[in-house]
């Protein structure tokens, strides 16, 4: 595991997080010699294999979907 010093750690954090990210090694930060933190990748998530289609077939159609809602008679914007 590579160690780094904190005030290294301080002046370059966010090219450390990467490398961590790339390479998914763990760095320990040290003050004095002694470990202080250790900065790790986070665990894989697992994702499913296919997530394409993956609610195909939950849905459910009640009702009649291609006639309005309501009636035209009811709709201002369609008065004269």
């Amino acid at each position: 595991m590579e160690q780094i010093a904190v005030s290294k750690f301080k002046a370059t954090c966010l090219a450390v997080l990467e490398q961590v990210r790339k390479t998914r090694q763990p760095v320990l930060v040290t003050r004095f010699g002694r470990p202080l933190a250790q900065v790790a990748p986070p665990p894989v998530a697992e994702r499913p294999a296919v997530w394409l289609g993956a609610l195909a077939g939950t849905g459910r159609i009640r009702g009649d979907i291609v006639s309005p809602a309501s009636d035209e008679r009811d709709w201002d914007a369609l008065r004269l």
